[in-house]
């Protein structure tokens, strides 16, 4: 890059500091002490258009790229406080004097380098207009002044915080009132004359075991559930199975669980009766097929791991008896638009007592989601550890995009969970916090394993605005 380039460049990022000046909310002294050198770091580097009373030398191209640098580290200082985090920034940070120290230190540091590599013949005259604009006493001043402040501007914006909350807090009752007054109703038969399907009458997604339509219920849109074998499922077991599953979700009223609005019977007379399940419709399908189809950036995939965490963190949170899936893995969450993930499935949904697992098969889906005590001893105990460690490897699919031990038969799953107490790895830019989540969800020691909600506190901390 040429000297005169990597001068507008330095220019650009000056001016992009100038305004963020204006949207400052704290520390604003120092900040604008910080824009004086800038200005006049800016206005020595206009001085390189003036080709015949500059040498462009080496010189003046390292200290240029110094520059940028040091730019940049000011203008991310500035940032920190011109941004709606600004409060929890000073929180975080020992020592917020310090970080302003060393960022005027160096543009001190990088004017005068530049002046002395320029060589120009009024370099004294501006190197004296600078020690005007960057007396220490002046900023100390400005230090001073601003920790002043500082008190009463976290007390205003703790306050304002508070307030937020009240409101917050205050809409959720009303959307929870709502979500009661739905999930009251949603317990009941419905006519086949109040569902309309898609004109194409095709389904969006096919399992083993359903076809599923999009269509419309009571105006709004809906997924229709329409079982292939009920041959040997009398229409009181399936209501029945019904009811269960509704129970479940009435308890939740969580946006992170898929809602369900009630059941239609065809042939009910009759020998073979057909089964319609209409719940919330997720027009992106699985989770599964979405990992497999959709290009995801990490501030997605974190979002999108926070959603299913939530889902989880209801269904084991609420209520009297714990209750648990049974049954967690990628096809049991569906995602809406905008990438929202909802627990559905709930069909093996239990209280942690009464579900138990037999027998392990190779050719079984569900083995890669086994945690390693079900693969080592056949009559261990479904639980929340085991689901929690099934969960665990849906955030690994969710980091990676990738399939558990894919095709892997169990003789090499359980050498390598069991024997090795390996987990398989995750993508070397994966964020740390993640990271660390998704592997204490993978531990070996099942006591070791994190709970749904430490799961929630540990994702809630990650910042998504940072990918």
């Amino acid at each position: 890059m040429e000297v005169l380039e990597i001068a507008e460049k330095v220019v650009s990022i000056a001016h992009s500091i100038y305004e963020l000046i204006n949207k400052v909310k704290a520390n604003k002294e120092c900040c604008q002490r910080i824009a004086g050198r800038v200005k006049a770091l800016e206005e020595l580097v206009g001085a390189i258009d003036q080709r015949k009373t500059v040498q462009l030398s080496d010189q003046v191209e390292k200290a240029l790229q110094k520059i940028i640098k040091t730019l940049t580290s000011a203008k991310s200082y500035i940032e920190k406080y011109a941004s709606a985090n600004w409060a929890k920034h000073i929180v975080k940070v020992s020592s917020y004097k310090d970080d302003f120290d060393i960022v005027i230190e160096r543009l001190n540091n990088r004017f005068h380098l530049l002046l002395g590599a320029m060589q120009l013949e009024h370099g004294n005259t501006l190197a004296l207009m600078y020690e005007k604009i960057s007396k220490q006493e002046d900023d100390e001043k400005a230090w001073r002044n601003d920790d002043a402040q500082l008190k009463d501007l976290l007390l205003s914006h703790t306050k304002e915080v508070q307030n937020n909350l009240e409101v917050l807090i205050s809409g959720m009752a009303v959307l929870l009132e709502r979500r009661e007054k739905s999930t009251a109703e949603v317990n009941k038969m419905i006519d086949l004359q109040d569902l309309q399907f898609e004109p194409n009458g095709k389904p969006f997604m096919e399992t083993s075991t359903s076809l599923v339509y999009k269509g419309k219920y009571n105006k709004a849109t809906v997924a229709i559930k329409r079982y292939k074998n009920p041959v040997h499922t009398t229409t009181g077991d399936f209501q029945s199975f019904f009811k269960r599953e509704v129970e479940t979700l009435e308890s939740f009223g969580s946006p992170n669980i898929l809602q369900m609005y009630g059941i239609c019977v065809l042939n009910e007379a009759g020998l073979n009766p057909e089964f319609l399940i209409v719940t919330e419709y997720c027009e992106m399908g699985t989770l599964r097929h979405v990992l497999d189809t959709v290009d995801l950036d990490w501030s997605t995939k974190v979002s999108m791991c926070m959603d299913a965490a939530l889902g989880l963190y209801r269904l084991h949170q609420t209520g009297a008896k714990r209750k648990i899936h049974g049954c967690i893995s990628s096809q049991k969450f569906l995602v809406a638009r905008g990438f929202k993930v909802k627990l559905a499935g709930f069909g093996q949904a239990k209280t942690e007592t009464s579900l138990q697992r037999s027998d392990i098969k190779d050719d079984d889906k569900e083995l890669c989601y086994y945690c390693p005590q079900k693969l080592e001893d056949v009559n261990y105990k479904y639980n929340t550890k085991w689901e929690i460690y099934s969960f665990g490897i849906v955030l690994w699919e969710i980091a990676t995009r990738e399939k558990p031990f894919n095709n892997w038969p169990i003789k090499k799953i359980k050498e390598e969970v069991c024997q090795k107490k390996t987990n398989q790895p995750l993508p070397d830019d994966c964020p740390k916090e993640l990271k660390e989540v998704i592997d204490k969800c993978r531990r070996y020691d099942s006591i070791l394993r994190p709970t749904a909600e430490a799961i929630v506190e540990s994702l809630s901390i990650i910042n998504v605005e940072s990918f």
